[in-house]
């Protein structure tokens, strides 16, 4: 048994914080530690009573005077899209035409998705991040390379081939039977493989007709330990086309209500201009809302509306949706979060934001006992934050006093620089990080 003992100030939540004030919503220790072996976390707890467990010799990561905390979880990502961050257009339709699916068409070569790949994983980990839930391309090649790359890594990951047959290039687009043989196929390759997840994905009701709809019903009937991901609500252009598109769906959320694509694994990016019958249907289905802050700033979408959510009952989680998004950071993306509910009037605070990118994230994907804690039998992804990364950051924490001014100066300012260490199913990543800086792809 191969164990290690990481020291440092250990935090991790137990509960969604009511208010700055929660103290009971987490456990935090000054001078804490994790014994992992084999992956897991074997103990947590103050560093005197968990290095009496540990063997004599078990090797100590002392990282104090930093924190140690569950690894950051991205609900909803698009692979393919890591060129395609910071690409000049209006809003999300010329976004995706002018940009976007031009990309996509690159992933018919499997050595460009190879390339593309192994750089998305290395930038997930450079920013903390050990879990995604990521949208492929059409192409069958794109998931295998995703899910190759990450099983290298060791990552528990949620993947899916886009399914497309209107409303896209045709280089872009499948059909209804080969969009449900290739995820069939994909699903039996790669469901429950070590620690990958399948996600059945139509990439959104514009993009996809409803035999291809009632084919996306079919495979999460036939297959429901898989997730199912799709895009619902982000901007009023898209509403009004999903609408003519499907004129007898009561609204948006009706049409993947009809096909039966509602439920507890269902992840919904956006979802910002929701109605209350809608947001009255996610929260009896059990269906997520994604938060995507940066990216619909970036695109012009709207404001999320976290509070109105919460009061139905919905559930919600938060992602960087990059390439809309323009940060890998989850830790930028609820800076942005934050932006968004002050302009609506709402508070966030950094227990909060904290929660939603660690526990919060991993039950809106239903991985709360496996990721996501740092509590004993869990896997061991876990980072390490320095809060005095950057001039400005040591700066401001020479006058903090709280873990709570702490925690908001790593959200407001922090990005990779403040990652010292990330530990995937307990094993050290970050010196292994591939640069990637100034290489060039492969010729295709």
């Amino acid at each position: 048994m191969t164990e290690l003992l990481i020291r440092g100030r250990v935090l991790t939540f137990v509960d969604e914080p009511r208010d700055i004030a929660d103290t009971n919503s987490y456990r935090y220790f000054e001078d804490g530690a994790l014994l992992i072996a084999d992956g897991r976390i074997i103990a947590m707890g103050e560093y005197s009573d968990v290095a009496r467990i540990a063997g004599s010799e078990t090797p100590v990561a002392d990282h104090r005077p930093h924190l140690v905390l569950p690894g950051l979880i991205d609900a909803h990502i698009h692979f393919p899209q890591m060129q395609a961050v910071a690409s000049y257009a209006a809003q999300l339709l010329e976004w995706l035409n002018t940009y976007t699916f031009v990309e996509e068409q690159k992933f018919a070569d499997e050595q460009h998705a190879e390339f593309v790949a192994e750089r998305f994983m290395d930038e997930l980990l450079r920013h903390g991040t050990t879990t995604v839930a990521a949208y492929c391309s059409v192409h069958p090649q794109s998931v295998d390379a995703f899910f190759r790359a990450a099983q290298a890594r060791n990552m528990c990951v949620i993947g899916g081939k886009v399914m497309m047959d209107r409303n896209a290039p045709p280089a872009l687009c499948d059909t209804a039977q080969s969009g449900y043989d290739e995820t069939k196929a994909l699903i039996a390759r790669w469901q429950g493989k070590g620690r990958l997840h399948y996600a059945i994905t139509p990439r959104f009701a514009i993009t996809s007709t409803p035999e291809q709809m009632e084919m996306s019903g079919a495979l999460a009937r036939e297959h429901p330990e898989a997730y199912i991901q799709t895009h619902l609500s982000e901007n009023r252009e898209e509403i009004a086309l999903t609408r003519s598109l499907y004129p007898q769906a009561p609204d948006y959320t009706g049409i993947y209500e009809h096909y039966g694509l509602l439920g507890r694994k269902t992840l919904l990016g956006h979802c910002i201009h929701l109605s209350g019958r809608e947001a009255k249907v996610l929260a009896e289905t059990g269906a997520v809302a994604v938060f995507c802050p940066t990216s619909n700033l970036f695109l012009g979408s709207g404001l999320f509306d976290r509070d109105g959510l919460r009061a139905e009952g919905a559930r919600i989680a938060v992602a960087t949706d990059i390439g809309g998004g323009t940060s890998f950071s989850m830790l930028k993306t609820l800076d942005e979060a934050y932006k968004v509910l002050q302009l609506r009037g709402q508070r966030l605070s950094p227990l909060h934001s904290f929660y939603m990118m660690t526990l919060g994230n991993a039950r809106a994907l239903s991985l709360e006992d496996r990721i996501g804690t740092l509590e004993p039998g869990t896997e061991a992804d876990v980072i390490v934050l320095n809060s005095r990364a950057t001039p400005v950051m040591r700066m401001r924490m020479d006058v903090a006093s709280t873990l709570t001014e702490e925690l908001f100066l790593l959200q407001t300012t922090g990005d990779d620089r403040a990652v010292e260490q990330v530990y995937v199913a307990g094993k050290p990543m970050k010196e292994a990080l591939g640069e990637g800086a100034g290489e060039k792809t492969p010729n295709r």
